[in-house]
């Protein structure tokens, strides 16, 4: 079963994101560089194993969607990430399922302590559907585990993702066939974000669901993140111990974030 793995934020100064999250009480620690040299990055990592990644670009890098994203429409939200068993078998059998998704690309970077990681991503060329990211080094050097996964605001992990999408039957069938599950998910009429939708619920996981929303009018912030960012993340609810509500998103960066208890 494919989990979600992590969410990725642009944010325009890694030191500034760095100091924003532990102020909204996250254990943030520093990822470093990747081999590109182009980005960087610092890390939220959660108890449930999924993680934040805020990711800043040192410079421009034409023809990589991230940056484009990063450089036209600012901090936020730029895409999300599925953990995969066998990425190899994983994305062969997507493929089998008719969804277009390209063969595993071998990618890594270095940690502030010098130790490397590598790992292997494949990438649909839409982006209402999550690229996958498989570990080849040990997941544990690339996503720490222990006291950083404590948050003193008392978050433990995700609940929710919702993505904007242009066509939630088409990203529907799109998900499923990356997930091997909800190609018959119902798609229903709903307020998402306080806007008219369609949407669609599917599971990550055994503990995370994503919505796939796609804006019934013009005005909300569905239709402003697609007319800015394109298809993609557009918020998510973190799990905790309390209820804390809609954080500032000065402080996160663009990225619209809240926690709920339970």
């Amino acid at each position: 079963m494919l989990t979600l793995d992590h969410l990725v934020i642009a944010v325009a100064d890694l030191d500034a994101a760095f100091a924003d999250y532990a102020s909204l009480g996250f254990t943030v620690i520093r990822g470093g560089e990747h081999q590109n040299g182009i980005t960087h990055n610092v890390l939220v990592v959660l108890e449930d194993g999924a993680y934040l990644e805020l990711i800043a670009f040192r410079t421009p890098e034409p023809g990589n969607r991230w940056s484009e994203v990063t450089h036209r429409a600012g901090e936020g939200f730029l895409d999300h990430a599925l953990l995969p068993g066998d990425i190899d078998a994983d994305v062969a059998a997507a493929q089998r399922r008719g969804l277009d998704i390209e063969d595993p690309v071998p990618g890594g970077r270095f940690r502030p302590d010098g130790a490397r990681l590598d790992w292997k991503t494949a990438r649909a060329p839409g982006s209402d559907v999550p690229f996958l990211c498989g570990d080849v080094t040990p997941r544990s050097l690339r996503v720490q585990e222990g006291d950083v996964r404590r948050h003193d605001n008392g978050v433990t992990g995700i609940r929710s993702l919702t993505v904007a999408v242009r066509d939630a039957a088409a990203s529907r069938a799109r998900y499923a066939a990356l997930l091997g599950t909800g190609a018959d998910a119902p798609i229903v009429e709903a307020e998402i974000l306080g806007e008219p939708a369609r949407a669609v619920t599917l599971p990550l996981g055994p503990a995370t669901t994503v919505t796939l929303a796609s804006p019934a009018g013009t005005g909300g912030a569905l239709s402003e993140a697609l007319a800015a960012r394109g298809e993609g993340p557009v918020a998510a609810v973190f799990r905790a111990s309390r209820d804390a509500g809609e954080l500032d998103r000065r402080l996160t960066h663009g990225a619209r974030l809240a926690i709920a208890a339970g």
